[in-house]
């Protein structure tokens, strides 16, 4: 049985280290969980919003094109369900819809089944960009998880799942 190699030192073991200096009594468990989950999400992140620059879109515009897309055909969601899908106020979402929709990703148009509501939908061109922008995302997701062997990706995913449910439910 071989022994496994010393694991790399990163940004966060110094800061804990740091705690433990000045506050020995402290459990930092928490914090090396969570600075890492914080790290990864501006590190991968600022990567994803890369590959989603080639397209001409930000992540936040891929995440209303992502969320018409998941829909289904025929791509179509109103403005309200957007909003609360990607918890972003109304007026957030009017901005990202008017940029998208100038570039001809959606369209919006009125509700045939609501008078006085809207419906936002994929343009072919959006339903193109989107599927494009999606691999590429991906790509920069398995990259990063290319350290990792299948096993250890799925029980980080099953772990993570674990901790947002809990954390998602209301106390």
């Amino acid at each position: 049985m071989s022994a496994r190699p010393p694991r790399r030192r990163d940004a966060v073991d110094a800061i804990i280290d740091q705690w433990a200096q000045v506050r020995p009594d402290l459990d930092t468990t928490a914090m090396e969980v969570f600075g890492r989950i914080h790290r990864l999400t501006q590190t991968v992140g600022a990567r994803m919003e890369t590959a989603y620059a080639r397209f001409g879109i930000s992540r936040g515009e891929f995440d209303v094109l992502a969320t018409l897309r998941r829909a289904g055909e025929p791509y179509t969601l109103p403005p309200r369900r957007l909003s609360a899908t990607l918890m972003l106020t109304t007026g957030g979402m009017t901005g990202r819809l008017d940029k998208l929709e100038r570039a001809g990703l959606l369209r919006r148009s009125p509700d045939p089944h609501d008078r006085r509501g809207l419906q936002v939908t994929l343009t072919e061109k959006g339903l193109a960009l989107v599927d494009e922008a999606v691999t590429a995302g991906l790509a920069v997701q398995m990259e990063a998880l290319s350290v990792l062997d299948d096993d250890q990706a799925g029980q980080l995913a099953d772990l993570l799942r674990d901790l947002l449910t809990a954390t998602s439910e209301p106390r």
